[in-house]
Protein backbone atom coordinates (compact mmCIF):
# COMPACT_ATOMS: atom_id res chain seq x y z
CA UNK A 1 0.00 0.00 0.00
CA UNK A 2 1.28 3.24 -0.50
CA UNK A 3 1.93 6.06 1.33
CA UNK A 4 -0.91 8.08 0.27
CA UNK A 5 -3.37 4.97 0.52
CA UNK A 6 -2.10 4.54 3.94
CA UNK A 7 -2.41 8.19 4.92
CA UNK A 8 -6.13 8.04 3.14
CA UNK A 9 -7.13 5.20 5.39
CA UNK A 10 -5.41 6.43 8.36
CA UNK A 11 -7.87 9.87 7.90
CA UNK A 12 -11.04 7.61 7.47
CA UNK A 13 -10.00 5.66 10.67
CA UNK A 14 -9.70 8.66 12.56
CA UNK A 15 -12.64 10.14 11.46
CA UNK A 16 -14.92 7.01 12.72
CA UNK A 17 -12.49 6.85 15.52
CA UNK A 18 -14.42 10.37 16.67
CA UNK A 19 -18.12 9.67 15.53
CA UNK A 20 -17.88 6.70 17.61
CA UNK A 21 -16.61 8.56 20.67
CA UNK A 22 -19.36 11.13 20.10
CA UNK A 23 -22.36 8.80 19.78
CA UNK A 24 -20.93 7.42 22.92
CA UNK A 25 -20.77 10.09 24.63
CA UNK A 26 -24.53 11.18 23.93
CA UNK A 27 -25.40 7.70 25.07
CA UNK A 28 -27.38 8.09 28.28
CA UNK A 29 -25.01 5.62 31.35
CA UNK A 30 -27.18 2.97 31.91
CA UNK A 31 -27.97 2.23 27.57
CA UNK A 32 -27.85 -1.36 26.42
CA UNK A 33 -26.15 0.15 22.78
CA UNK A 34 -23.07 1.66 24.68
CA UNK A 35 -21.35 -1.95 25.52
CA UNK A 36 -21.39 -2.81 22.09
CA UNK A 37 -20.38 0.85 21.10
CA UNK A 38 -17.46 0.93 23.11
CA UNK A 39 -16.44 -2.65 21.66
CA UNK A 40 -16.57 -1.08 18.32
CA UNK A 41 -14.47 2.30 19.60
CA UNK A 42 -11.48 -0.02 20.70
CA UNK A 43 -11.48 -2.24 17.58
CA UNK A 44 -11.47 1.48 15.79
CA UNK A 45 -8.73 2.56 18.11
CA UNK A 46 -6.74 -0.55 17.69
CA UNK A 47 -7.44 -0.31 13.91
CA UNK A 48 -6.05 3.62 13.59
CA UNK A 49 -3.28 3.11 16.09
CA UNK A 50 -1.75 0.12 13.65
CA UNK A 51 -2.30 2.39 10.47
CA UNK A 52 -0.56 5.01 12.21
CA UNK A 53 2.95 2.67 13.03
CA UNK A 54 2.31 1.68 9.52
CA UNK A 55 2.64 5.40 7.92
CA UNK A 56 5.19 5.89 10.04
CA UNK A 57 7.04 2.64 9.11
CA UNK A 58 6.86 4.03 5.60
CA UNK A 59 8.43 6.87 5.82
CA UNK A 60 11.49 6.04 7.84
Amino acid sequence: MSVRELAAELYRQMKRVEELERTLAALPPGDARREALEGELREARKERDQLKRALEGSKA
